[in-house]
């Protein structure tokens, strides 16, 4: 019985280069762009928005962000780069004197690109929603939080409005406060609490400073009445942020977006659809955008691959926003752009192969 391989030596070295050419280019895109949100998340933590915890958990999401976004020119780009080599080195020559033709160049590249595309479609459609809203999540909690984290060791820190004043001596690498001492004003009551140790608690989803070991006194300055206790804990409510979570469109789930008519939520489903969709249509773009003479060199028509890629992604935010805006039906936003792609693929095909070329390809005979 004859052994039939999946894979060809063709196929292998396709497959070989494009793979680290996609990782190479899509690694320096996101390095670039998360590089600038790390500035920003720092500044923020500087600013005492988020607190120095919160910077890893948040950067390792803007990765994800980053790496779906980036994924279709990432695989673009890749595929130029890869096919565009084999023609300067003239292996592209090679391998059509051996009968391999534009058909079986598609059929290699494809055996790669395909299980690129489905992790691009679980990026897209659940790994990206997930990413943008635990993003979003993270910073309402620490904005909730940005007062208690003003507290610092070895000073006088001011809470809600300086109705609070904290000192506190010493704060362990468990977030225990140790020697604790806390002015507290309620209206014309002044009240006075020190504490061997005090720590913060989530209670009944309100936020909580609770003392331990220590003493209180409360009442108002020139009187004599003023109660004085000593407790084992003591807890005090701290008043945050009243401002509630709104999940954002990108963090909404695909499951959930399905079932809406709201329009800037079935453009977002189209946008994340069009990531599979996308590297579909750009790799059967890129194969005869790749052909170049052997002196043009590797990177012959990668300025006008540039040029087309940013056209199709432009086409893509202009139809989303003509969606949102009711202007355009959802139909015709979302598949006008593959429409166009398919039609100025045609013309690519036709130009470099010949209108007899497709006509076999369409009959189902490969050249």
């Amino acid at each position: 019985m004859r052994n039939i391989r999946f894979l060809s030596i063709v196929d292998r070295m396709i497959m070989s280069d494009l793979l680290k050419t996609i990782f190479s280019v899509l690694t320096v895109l996101v390095v670039i762009i998360v590089s600038r949100n790390f500035i920003k998340i720092l500044k923020m933590a500087v600013d005492g928005l988020i607190s120095t915890e919160a910077i890893v958990g948040i950067l390792g999401l803007k990765i994800v962000l980053a790496s779906v976004t980036f994924m279709v020119p990432a695989v673009f780009v890749s595929v130029l780069m890869v096919l565009g080599r084999m023609y300067r080195d003239q292996e592209m020559s090679a391998l059509s004197s051996a009968g391999a033709g534009v058909g079986r160049l598609y059929i290699s590249v494809f055996k790669t690109i395909i299980p690129v595309v489905f992790v691009a479609t679980w990026m897209s459609l659940y790994l990206a929603p997930w990413a943008a809203a635990n993003v979003e999540r993270i910073i309402h909690e620490e904005k909730q939080n940005v007062g208690v984290r003003a507290i610092a060791e070895g000073k006088f820190s001011e809470y809600n409005k300086g109705n609070l004043i904290f000192y506190v001596e010493k704060i362990s690498a468990d977030n225990v406060m140790h020697d604790v001492f806390v002015q507290n004003k309620r209206g014309d009551e002044m009240g006075v609490i020190t504490a061997e140790r005090a720590e913060v608690r989530t209670i009944n989803n309100g936020l909580y400073i609770v003392f331990i070991n220590g003493e209180r006194v409360q009442g108002n300055a020139g009187d004599v009445d003023f109660i004085f206790e000593t407790f084992a804990e003591y807890g005090m409510h701290l008043e945050s942020s009243t401002e509630i979570l709104v999940n954002p469109v990108e963090g909404i789930a695909t499951l959930d977006l399905l079932e809406t008519q709201d329009l800037k939520e079935l453009s977002e489903l189209c946008h994340r659809l069009s990531a599979p969709l996308s590297i579909l249509v750009l790799v059967i773009m890129a194969v005869p955008l790749a052909q170049v003479s052997p002196r043009s060199g590797v990177y012959g028509n990668l300025a006008a691959a540039f040029l087309i890629y940013f056209s199709f992604a432009n086409f893509e935010k202009v139809s989303s926003n003509w969606m949102e805006k009711g202007e355009i039906s959802v139909w015709l936003g979302f598949w006008a752009v593959y429409m166009l792609a398919a039609f100025f693929i045609v013309i690519l095909l036709v130009r470099l192969n010949g209108f007899i070329w497709m006509l076999m390809q369409l009959r189902g005979k490969s050249v």
